[in-house]
């Protein structure tokens, strides 16, 4: 695939996360809505990170790094017989070691909320409630971990789109149990739990049918002795931190947002929420794409390929990356009053928010750039090297948090949860920085022509488009006292705004869409 052909993938990818990020913003809206920043939405927060990030492992991200390389080496030997073989196998590993995950986790769910939440110890309503809804939510992560077995093999093999609007399933799924369930659950917040477990079935069910017109369908023939599926495995281990560090350090700050007043997760959690926007718009969509790619030119032993298909990662993932920063740091107190600040949501609730989401914006060129930067070991079949910059990423993390966080705790200031948000984003610029020395060291990397022009353009275009949208935030005033429809008007005329002076900047500095493909 030519760099033409990665910018088109990743443009359909990002186009069908597009909707996904819509409806979810329509789920985010109608629970902030619904329940508020309260303890039972804080509950459900928890139950729903725990097995969200046991997905990253088995689904999205450390059995999606070591498979790809995997299945693109058999591709290229051409046997289709031995690559159904191993989907076949890897299908039935997959599913019975996830079913003992799922198993352990529903029946030790108290334990798990525990460790998780140590300080929903002294709430037992609160405690007991992350407890139930644990045993709802671990089934789905059985569900989604095959549905991410299935979208990688479609995505090897070009097929981009559907895995990518598939999120949509979840979302509207979840909202329509906050609709039409929730008023018949004595705590209808049970509701968006058991709306989790039926958006990961169907999810599955929708893919599953797409690998048959490939000839590729699985059967769940378990296969832990077959050597492909152990080489998988031998790549797994390492990347088990690697490949899922950031959900991993949200996990960290789930666990210091339980110590801190009721609100706190759900404040970390929406925030984390916008965040995603950009990265789930961008930067998953360029990782995604560019994994295949750069193994397949590993497989074929061509290192300019690989090396410029990395450099038009790399830049892809600024050119989107900083503005999206910095566009969400300047309208953090807008886009969380546009998107939350209704019913039960209160303007309290809407200043807290818009703190942790200023300072986790820091990190999301970081985010991004590690999007791109993990997938160059991956592809090359090298997990210890991310692995190691992700032990010393979450280290950095867990300090950064107890330095940030403690003095606002201990001094009982407003808004300690900034302090989670904060280490969040550092630790992210941490990792991004480790994996791209590791890079240049080993000598796998090597920068193409143009990147002092490159970063002129990038400083010049984030530079114009924060003035304007500066000016246009100060000339509207106080967004909580307009009408939601308002506020929506407003803010996406501002976005709009910020993302014409942006690109018309680039444009008047030289840079052209040509420049994006080759």
């Amino acid at each position: 695939m030519s760099r033409h052909g990665l910018l088109r993938s990743t443009s359909v990818f990002s186009a069908m996360t597009f909707l996904s990020r819509l409806a979810g913003f329509a789920r985010d809206m109608l629970q902030a809505r619904l329940f508020g920043a309260s303890l039972a939405m804080d509950a459900f927060v928890i139950a729903y990170r725990i097995p969200n990030y046991l997905r990253r492992i088995f689904a999205e991200g450390s059995m999606q790094m070591a498979f790809v390389p995997v299945l693109n080496e058999l591709r290229e030997r051409g046997d289709q017989a031995a690559l159904r073989e191993f989907i076949d196998r890897m299908a039935g590993a997959l599913f019975a070691v996830v079913l003992v995950v799922v198993g352990i986790g529903m029946l030790a769910a108290p334990a798990v909320a525990a460790v998780f939440a140590p300080g929903s110890l002294d709430e037992p309503e609160k405690f007991a409630l992350i407890a139930q809804m644990l045993r709802i939510t671990f089934p789905y992560l059985l569900f989604i971990s095959l549905m991410a077995l299935v979208a990688s093999v479609l995505n090897s093999f070009g097929r981009f789109a559907l895995p990518a609007v598939t999120p949509v399933l979840h979302n509207l799924v979840v909202i329509a149990a906050m609709l039409w369930a929730a008023p018949h659950f004595a705590e209808p917040v049970k509701a968006l739990a058991w709306g989790v477990l039926l958006a990961g079935v169907l999810q599955l069910a929708v893919l599953w049918p797409a690998l048959g017109r490939l000839g590729l369908r699985p059967r769940l023939k378990p296969g832990f002795a077959h050597p492909d599926v152990r080489r998988v495995a031998r790549l797994m281990l390492p990347t088990l931190f690697s490949s899922s560090v950031a959900q991993l350090n949200l996990l960290v700050g789930t666990v210091f947002a339980s110590l801190l007043v009721t609100g706190s997760q759900t404040w970390l959690y929406l925030s984390d929420r916008l965040v995603e926007f950009p990265l789930g718009l961008f930067g998953v969509a360029i990782g995604t794409v560019i994994l295949p790619h750069l193994s397949r030119r590993h497989a074929a032993t061509d290192a300019d390929g690989y090396g410029a298909a990395l450099d038009w990662g790399l830049r892809l993932a600024l050119l989107l990356g900083v503005p999206a920063a910095l566009g969400l740091f300047l309208l953090a107190g807008p886009a969380t009053s546009a998107v939350y600040h209704y019913g039960r949501f209160t303007a309290h609730d809407t200043q807290m928010a818009s703190l942790s989401l200023a300072a986790m914006s820091l990190g999301i060129p970081a985010f991004m750039l590690t999007k791109v930067l993990s997938p160059a070991f991956f592809a090359r079949q090298d997990t210890r090297t991310p692995m190691r910059a992700a032990v010393t990423t979450v280290v950095a993390n867990v300090l950064l948090t107890i330095a940030l966080t403690t003095p606002l705790w201990w001094f009982r200031v407003p808004g300690a949860h900034t302090g989670i948000a904060l280490a969040t984003a550092l630790a992210g610029i941490v990792n991004a920085w480790l994996l791209w020395r590791a890079l240049r060291r080993d000598g796998l990397y090597r920068p193409q022509p143009g990147w002092g022009r490159f970063a002129l353009q990038l400083v010049g275009g984030c530079t114009a488009m924060a003035l304007a949208v500066w000016a246009l935030r100060g000339w509207v005033g106080d967004w909580n006292a307009l009408h939601g429809l308002w506020r929506w008007c407003w803010l996406l005329a501002v976005i709009g705004a910020g993302a014409l002076v942006y690109a018309a900047t680039l444009f008047a500095l030289g840079l052209r869409p040509r420049d994006l493909r080759h």
